[in-house]
């Protein structure tokens, strides 16, 4: 363990704070089974409200320090959220682009190695899915973002995150002195939660000039046709090459001028390097960690306001810990949109009444709480 703190530590300059601290982590596993080349970590930070809720996450880049830092994303969140839930999270060490079938063979296989560690429900994360899902489901019984025909609420057809992006959207618009009709959106990752995001914003007038996936972005000044991106999108075609508006590199997309940016990609897309480029008044985190914590200091310094990703993105969890409880899907959305829209207002108040970050205001807050719930624990020092 002190290994572990210690790299932990080393790595503070990329912007991981240390979740080796009084609130966790309470375990960690490592995984291992030759038979499958399976190689995975489970990270089960805290458990004090209850047992935690947390992507199964699949690449070929991730890491133990990856899956610490979004093991306390989820604790953050779950804890703003008023789940009966804490934090974990889990990642498997593969190319995400495997054949469906040696695909099932290890995620079931990692399923079945965390079988008694009833502490983790498993959930869907970058590189998994409701049919990820079911396999994990049918092997251990644990698992939400489930098909519907097994009784789940498959995040990709309520576009649950992306909802709750909208609405966190909406409320901080309202801080910059702004609304959502009429306002020119980019968003960094035009998967499942880029895609959704845009829709929900779409109904509210907001006009989508740029997008990008991991082959490029594409651009157009008076609104490009989403519709015919998704299109696009489902048959096999980058948005770069879609021919929907001009092509522009990931550069570009950020030196873009907008009133709102989300990105909804992978972890620290916005870093020292390039916050910088950024020409937006809002950003709302649709993927987990897309900022580093130095690039949110310095967008504050800027008058750039963030809403972090346990606050803006927390529609997933929160529709997955109420399908756990069989709750009805009219019944979720609207618990996503008061629940975001309430917990955005909170941290934003808190942040400019103490001149503070938005995501230090936020876990400030989720700390208070954590405290409480671990105080009811019998191994708890507080």
């Amino acid at each position: 363990m002190n290994d572990i703190i210690s790299l932990l530590k080393k790595n503070s300059k990329v912007g991981l704070f240390n979740l080796a601290d009084e609130f966790g982590p309470a375990k960690i596993v490592h995984v291992y089974e030759p038979s499958v080349d399976l190689r995975g970590v489970l990270v089960l930070d805290n458990v004090a409200a209850g047992p935690a809720i947390g992507g199964l996450r699949i690449a070929p880049d991730v890491n133990l320090i990856e899956c610490f830092s979004m093991a306390r994303t989820m604790t953050l969140k779950n804890t703003m959220a008023e789940l009966s839930h804490g934090g974990g999270n889990s990642v498997m060490i593969d190319n995400s682009k495997i054949s469906t079938l040696e695909k099932e063979k290890k995620i079931r296989a990692f399923a079945y190695a965390l079988r008694n560690e009833k502490d983790y429900i498993f959930a869907p994360g970058m590189g998994t899915n409701k049919e990820s899902m079911a396999w994990i489901y049918d092997e251990i019984g644990r698992a939400v973002g489930l098909p519907r025909k097994i009784g789940g609420i498959p995040l990709d057809e309520t576009g649950a995150v992306g909802f709750g992006v909208c609405q966190a959207a909406e409320v901080a618009a309202e801080y910059c002195g702004f609304e959502l009709n009429g306002a020119k959106v980019v968003v960094q990752g035009f998967g499942s939660v880029g895609q959704n995001a845009v829709s929900y914003l779409e109904e509210k007038g907001a006009v989508i000039i740029a997008v990008s996936d991991s082959k490029g972005g594409v651009y157009k000044g008076d609104g490009l046709d989403i519709g015919m991106l998704v299109k696009s999108k489902d048959m096999g075609s980058s948005v770069f090459s879609s021919g929907l508006g001009r092509p522009i590199d990931s550069s570009r997309l950020l030196r873009t001028e907008c009133d709102i940016f989300i990105p909804a990609a992978r972890p620290y897309v916005i870093n020292e390097n390039n916050v910088h480029l950024l020409k937006t008044k809002l950003i709302i985190q649709g993927a987990n960690m897309p900022c580093t914590d130095m690039s949110e200091k310095t967008l504050h310094r800027q008058g750039i306001l963030s809403v972090p990703d346990f606050i803006a993105n927390a529609g997933g969890v929160i529709s997955g810990a109420m399908e756990y409880e069989k709750k009805k899907e009219a019944d979720i959305m609207d618990t996503i949109k008061w629940r975001i829209r309430e917990n955005t207002k909170l941290v934003l108040e808190q942040a400019k009444s103490k001149h503070i970050t938005p995501r230090e205001a936020g876990k400030s807050i989720a700390a208070d709480k954590l405290k409480k719930y671990m105080s009811n624990k019998h191994w708890s020092i507080i």
